[in-house]
């Protein structure tokens, strides 16, 4: 049986970069004053130490290297605070010089070029927008205004969970808190619902931006794939190969987020043109 060329050109790929990293660089090296840490394996750096539960494993890593200490995540440096007082100083003291997102694929592909508060990098348009989040959504009084959006969907939830377990049947909670929240969110921040559900499509009316399922499904993904270990965000030669397949999730997550921001966009202009 002949190797898939993929296989041969993945071989080649790999023996380049080794030789590449084998081949001593010119001129003198920068050193740096750097926590102590496990020694890197080519390529991989210590990700082969992590394990299912990384935290439990660099728990027991800085049992042996200290409070503080230095790991490779791929080609990518990564220092690791394992104490109060570690976590004091990147979280207060020196918030700022850490604060910054790191350039992974789903902030590109699923958040429209990291320019949502989730993955963008720390500068004035991610202040901005955290100052108009706050002054438009989070502020005591806004919220406090937007009381009834509350009261009325737990109603809504706890008529729809009363309905679904009549007769003794089991219900998956999951799902109405998640429809909940998105009620909640929907309304406070676009000013209507636009997910349609059993009881509104029983309703009629104007056709919704996406059924309960489809957007469920849409949340799941992009729970998923915001989580997952992307080989190619820890070694970006390889990120053009895209291994795993996430960016190819990603981008078809997206075009489907698309069709419904679009959805939205367009009855607002036409509420607009009234």
């Amino acid at each position: 049986m002949e190797p898939s060329p993929w296989v041969a050109l993945f071989a080649v790929v790999l023996a380049t970069a080794l030789v590449l990293k084998a081949i001593p660089s010119r001129g003198r090296r920068r050193t740096y004053n750097l926590p102590p840490g496990p020694k890197p394996w080519p390529i991989i750096g210590n990700l082969n130490l992590l394990g299912e539960l990384p935290h439990r494993s660099t728990r027991e890593l800085s049992r042996l290297y200290g409070p503080l200490m230095q790991l490779w995540f791929g080609s990518m440096p990564v220092v690791v605070g394992s104490s109060l007082e570690m976590s004091k100083f990147f979280l207060k003291t020196h918030d700022a010089a850490f604060c910054d997102r790191p350039r992974f694929a789903v902030g590109k592909y699923a958040t429209y070029d990291y320019s949502d508060i989730l993955w963008a990098p720390y500068c004035a348009y991610l202040r901005q927008a955290r100052k108009i989040c706050t002054a438009e959504l989070f502020s005591a009084k806004r919220v406090g205004s937007l009381e009834y959006i509350r009261d009325e969907e737990v109603r809504a939830l706890l008529r729809d969970l009363r309905g679904a377990a009549s007769g003794g049947r089991a219900v998956r909670l999951r799902d109405h808190l998640q429809m909940a929240v998105l009620g909640v969110i929907s309304r406070m921040v676009l000013g209507k619902k636009y997910v349609e559900t059993t009881e509104d499509a029983a309703e009629g009316g104007a056709p919704a931006a996406a059924t309960a399922a489809e957007f469920r499904e849409l949340v799941d993904e992009f729970s998923v794939l915001n989580s997952a270990f992307n080989i190619g965000d820890y070694v970006p030669w390889l990120d053009w190969l895209d291994l795993q397949g996430y960016v190819r999730r990603m981008k078809k997550m997206s075009r489907r987020f698309d069709r419904f921001l679009e959805h939205v966009l367009d009855e607002h202009n036409e509420r607009r043109s009234f």
